[in-house]
């Protein structure tokens, strides 16, 4: 499976317990819908090694992940800091007014204010803040994912439609 066929679900925190166990973040909008997962993709030096799940357990915030063939401490201890990845097509249907935050890496961003800005380069979600990362005039803006920035998403051409606070874009073209 190549990582272009696949979405980050998330990451292994660590190793859990004696069996293999791992405890893991999902990072998505409803991390409970992945509950029933058959496989899952651990990326390892840039490939994806497939493994089948045992069972996934919700754990406070976070899940605990029982692979097949992963049964000690030592083998779930070189998981830890890995990516987790599934197939695009697990994914559920959207309606037309609903996007994956991923899908958003390529669109123009397009202010009210300031007009074009550039194109998304990635999305972070730091500390539950889930951030757009664009590059204008040669630096990095980070532009915060709430109801009062983004105003509309246009999938079909490929543009997010923002309103940014005064000053956040002068923030970062400052010396």
């Amino acid at each position: 499976m190549r990582k272009d066929d696949c979405f980050e679900l998330g990451y292994v925190v660590k190793p859990r317990g004696l069996d293999g166990e791992l405890t893991v973040v999902f990072d998505a909008d409803d991390p409970d819908r992945y509950l029933n997962i058959d496989a899952i993709f651990v990326e390892s030096k840039d490939n994806l090694i497939p493994y089948i799940v045992e069972y996934v357990s919700p754990l406070n915030d976070k899940f605990i992940l029982k692979l097949e063939e992963v049964d000690d401490p030592d083998s779930a201890g070189k998981l830890k800091s890995c990516k987790l990845f599934l197939p695009l097509e697990v994914l559920p249907e959207l309606d037309d007014d609903e996007f994956f935050l991923h899908d958003l890496v390529g669109f123009s961003i397009v202010d009210e204010q300031k007009g074009a800005l550039g194109l998304i380069e990635n999305i972070y979600d730091i500390n539950n803040n889930t951030l757009i990362a664009l590059i204008h005039q040669g630096k990095e803006v980070l532009i915060p994912i709430t109801e009062d920035i983004v105003k509309q998403v246009d999938k079909e051409k490929q543009v997010v439609h923002t309103l940014l606070p005064d000053g956040l874009l002068e923030l970062y073209l400052e010396e």
